[in-house]
């Protein structure tokens, strides 16, 4: 089963990196919409095991619902960026999201903890396509501001409720993250999704 969630990451990972590799806007913004996939999965199945009586826990109903909150201002960051501007890119994502999405409902009824692989394969692989963009391109990224909707959500925003839910792993300093210019919000993405691979 691995072997099998490994190749379909491959596939995916090859697309995103051949079809974006000298846009990364809106390759985050692809990112993006697909990171958010498995929460909105995950959710709907733990609704669907309430609704039956077979599970009656919140916490996991907070953790991953505070996810799709994260991963939500990072898409929302990359379309203020412009990553949504090209029809063909949104087409693109919306799709391979919703068949996404259907491919991790039933894997994920069946097989939690595979899905919880194949997600974690995924933001291993988001983690590392900024770390590389951080990387390449810090000097430029630190001459820009943060957009606004980045300065709302991580300075602004009720970071308490959602960050103290997706804080799972270990203790951490990071509640109320730096966000000066486009540079520490990319940061920011890398650092929770470090945090979820460590989860």
């Amino acid at each position: 089963m691995k072997a099998l969630i490994r190749l379909l990451v491959g596939i995916l990972v090859f697309m995103t990196d051949v079809v974006y590799r000298n846009r990364p806007y809106p390759r985050f913004y692809v990112l993006e919409t697909i990171a958010r996939v498995p929460y909105f999965a995950y959710l709907s199945v733990l609704h669907l095991y309430e609704t039956l009586g077979w599970w009656r826990k919140s916490d996991w109903l907070k953790i991953h619902f505070a996810e799709t909150w994260n991963e939500l201002h990072h898409l929302l960051i990359m379309e203020s960026l412009g990553g949504d501007r090209v029809w063909g890119d949104r087409f693109l994502a919306q799709h391979i999201a919703t068949g996404y999405y259907w491919i991790v409902v039933p894997l994920y009824l069946l097989f939690p903890r595979y899905a919880y692989y194949m997600m974690e394969l995924i933001e291993n692989h988001a983690y590392h396509t900024y770390d590389c963009y951080l990387t390449t391109h810090e000097e430029a990224l630190k001459m820009q501001p943060a957009p606004q909707i980045a300065i709302n959500y991580y300075r602004d925003g009720d970071l308490y409720y959602m960050f103290e839910e997706m804080q799972t792993a270990t203790r951490s300093e990071f509640r109320r993250p730096k966000v000066d210019n486009l540079y520490d919000v990319f940061v920011n993405f890398e650092m929770m999704n470090l945090n979820t691979l460590k989860q």
